[in-house]
């Protein structure tokens, strides 16, 4: 009797890259994805370590320029920005330059009532957290080394995420077939679950461990970050941006304060909201203010608005004119990190990273189950013969 020739197909081809794959790149997944994992409510679980500051709404609050001049927030360096929050209960933001070495300064809260001061607190949640950051970012290694080390890894996960999309779909596309692969089968021996947790899980979390893992080699390479730019057609992470204006208008004689700035911001930008004015300083000597509306589901949905020192109008950006490809390339960071959309986003980010972490461990576990399988039915055919 004839036998039935096994064929090297097109899917047993797919199977041994996402095996392979998989069993080389394991380690560094299941690490950046761990790591990831935890950073996605990072500031949320230092903030449970940290005493906030409490404000008791008590008449009106004090000037900003009253707040400002304080003699304690004054000695720890040149104010560059100040954030209002519009829940009353909240404490303003000042963000202090402590050395000329410093880009965006350290955020003190103030009483906006009492100018009670509270500094920041270091606590070891904080190493621990700038420690999965490393992790995450270059695997605890000099970042010259460790940036395209995770940028590999990352671009064998996307690899590994597309082609275990190949393998989810049964051979028979038929729905009895199908529908299996949405569903774990809980009653079935370890083995199956094992299986099922590798190849429904990974199903569900497939998409969102796409996005991170094409914003994320923004981080790694620069040039796809560049390439990334040119598709979009505009730059990513342009931290130069912003609305442009015509740099001769701006009055260097005369200057408005802190409030007739917050007064100007609630004119032009007349909506409940948080908002950040920063100040002026020699390499930009205007009030550039930004303000997020308290009903947007976009974190990054910021209209801006700059001021010259004398209160004329520079430029005004509303987020809601911006074209589609200028707000994608705005988001790339918290389209990665889950921040786009608040808590929301990041729920399905720290479940997505979740299921990713696991994968390794339930793909190398099915793998070592074959092993064993191929053993014993070598054991079996020795045995006969």
């Amino acid at each position: 009797m004839a036998t039935k020739k096994n064929t090297y197909g097109f899917k047993q081809l797919i199977n041994d890259i996402h095996l392979w794959l998989g069993l080389v790149s394991g380690i560094i997944i299941f690490l950046v994805c761990l790591s990831g994992t935890i950073l996605t409510f990072e500031k949320e679980i230092e903030g449970w370590f940290k005493e906030d500051l409490a404000v008791v709404p008590s008449g009106a609050p004090l000037s900003l320029s009253t707040l400002s001049q304080n003699p304690n927030l004054t000695a720890k360096g040149q104010l560059n920005a100040v954030t209002i929050p519009t829940d009353p209960k909240e404490p303003y933001l000042f963000s202090i330059k402590e050395n000329p070495k410093q880009r965006r300064g350290t955020n003190y809260q103030v009483n906006p009532y009492t100018a009670a001061l509270l500094a920041p607190q270091k606590t070891a949640v904080d190493d621990f957290m700038f420690s999965m950051f490393k992790l995450h970012r270059w695997m605890l290694l000099d970042s010259k080394i460790g940036r395209p080390i995770v940028g590999i890894a990352t671009i064998i996960f996307l690899i590994l995420s597309l082609t275990g999309i190949v393998l989810w779909f049964p051979n028979k596309l038929k729905w009895k077939y199908l529908k299996n692969g949405f569903k774990i089968k809980t009653n079935a021996n370890w083995k199956r679950v094992n299986h099922d947790l590798h190849n429904t899980l990974g199903f569900y979390a497939c998409l969102l461990i796409l996005v991170m893992g094409l914003t994320g080699l923004c981080w790694s390479f620069e040039g796809y970050r560049t390439g990334l730019s040119a598709v979009l057609g505009t730059k990513v992470f342009n931290r130069g941006g912003g609305p442009e204006f015509d740099a001769a208008k701006v009055a260097k004689d005369q200057e408005i304060s802190l409030e007739e700035a917050l007064e100007l911001s609630q004119t032009h930008l007349n909506y409940q909201g948080v908002v950040q004015i920063s100040l002026p300083n020699k390499k930009n000597p205007t009030y550039t203010i930004r303000k997020i509306a308290d009903q947007s589901w976009v974190t990054t949905a910021y209209d801006n608005l700059i001021l010259g020192l004398d209160g004329t109008v520079l430029a005004k950006e509303l987020y809601a004119d911006k074209p589609f490809n200028v707000k994608i390339a705005s988001a790339i960071k918290p389209i990665h990190t889950g921040e786009i959309y608040g808590t929301f986003s990041k729920i399905l980010y720290f479940l997505a990273c979740l299921i990713g972490t696991s994968l390794p461990i339930t793909g190398t576990i099915i793998y070592i189950n074959k092993l064993k399988k191929k053993k014993a039915k070598r054991r079996v055919a020795q045995a006969i013969a």
